[in-house]
């Protein structure tokens, strides 16, 4: 088999009448080639297999201009409205407490935190999908524990735990003891996770909000009230990240 064109480090592509460039690589595990973006630099990313011709990349990158044009649109929203994007210097509270990412090329893919920076390696284009993936699963976790030790208390079992990213509520609780969250609460105080755990752990006992229901979630929070407040004042500057 013949060797592949030679690739250039990048190529700049016309998208909306302003050119991107586009870093182009080749990854010897690579099946079929694929697109990224990078929100937080603006930057688009292909990554080749190792035995595609440069034509055949460069006919998929004019397919996909209209996806191009809808990356970039986001991403100007995204600026505009204050939003912050889990990227590279960007900072966001996890568990409560400020953290910045950062990005390590050579470390682990896998993020990790220490001395309140959220370390991340692998390429950066993957930066933002990673920690989303990470903080998700972070959450899944501190909901899980808590809502089975809430329920255990209760005498009642938990069927599943899911996590989603709702925005009308926070957690809510089925008839067949599924419980269902809010992944960012990750980004909230501690407690405040905790009390909408309790809440929806107390509906395996009251599906209702009577003064019984009440009771039980003040039995297994120590300041409901305090947690409750939080999320009317703060809750929704959690939704700014992601």
């Amino acid at each position: 088999m013949p060797a592949p064109d030679s690739l250039p480090a990048s190529v700049m592509v016309a998208v909306g009448g302003t050119e991107y460039p586009v870093a182009l690589r080749r990854n010897a595990r690579a099946r079929r080639v694929s697109l990224r973006f990078d929100a937080a630099a603006v930057r688009f990313a292909l990554t080749l297999p190792p035995r595609l011709p440069l034509p055949r990349a460069l006919a998929f990158l004019d397919a996909h201009r209209g996806w191009m044009q809808a990356c970039l649109t986001k991403a100007a929203a995204r600026q505009q409205s204050g939003l912050v994007a889990l990227a590279p210097g960007a900072e966001f509270p996890l568990r409560g407490v400020p953290h910045v990412i950062r990005h390590d090329p050579k470390g682990l893919r896998q993020p990790r935190v220490a001395d309140g920076i959220l370390w991340v390696g692998g390429p950066q284009e993957r930066v933002t999908a990673r920690v989303g993936a990470w903080l998700r699963a972070e959450a899944a976790r501190d909901l899980t524990q808590a809502a089975t030790a809430f329920a255990f208390q209760l005498g009642k079992s938990v069927t599943s735990v899911t996590v989603r990213d709702t925005r009308s509520r926070w957690g809510s609780c089925t008839a067949r003891g599924g419980l269902n969250f809010s992944w960012r609460l990750i980004f909230a105080p501690e407690t405040v996770l905790s009390y909408v755990a309790a809440h929806e752990a107390a509906h395996l006992v009251e599906m209702n909000h009577s003064p019984r229901f009440w009771a039980l979630v003040a039995q297994l929070h120590p300041d409901p009230a305090s947690a409750r407040q939080w999320l009317k004042t703060y809750g929704t500057g959690l939704h700014r990240y992601g």
